[in-house]
């Protein structure tokens, strides 16, 4: 299943956690142009370097589909970054 919410919390210590949740499909459709120029390259990319291209789109839906349940934590200084993926 394709992912639903990007959780995204950043935390300092001298201020609040901020908290901001992103629903996926309306980003993928809003940004639909530009994912569709990104497929064509990565399909002529395919061709140059000559690797199947039905098969490297199957197996970029398989990761994408696997990001549910991903948690992603970053920290610099004191700052943190939490991105959840659901």
């Amino acid at each position: 299943m394709m992912p639903q919410l990007v959780t995204v919390r950043v935390k300092r210590p001298d201020r609040h956690a901020v908290r901001i949740w992103v629903p996926v499909l309306p980003v993928v459709l809003v940004l639909s142009p530009v994912v569709a120029l990104a497929l064509l390259g990565g399909a002529v990319a395919c061709h140059i370097y000559r690797i199947d291209v039905v098969r490297a789109l199957g197996t970029g839906w398989r990761i994408v589909c696997a990001l549910p349940g991903s948690r992603f934590d970053v920290e610099f200084d004191r700052t943190a970054v939490l991105v959840a993926i659901r």
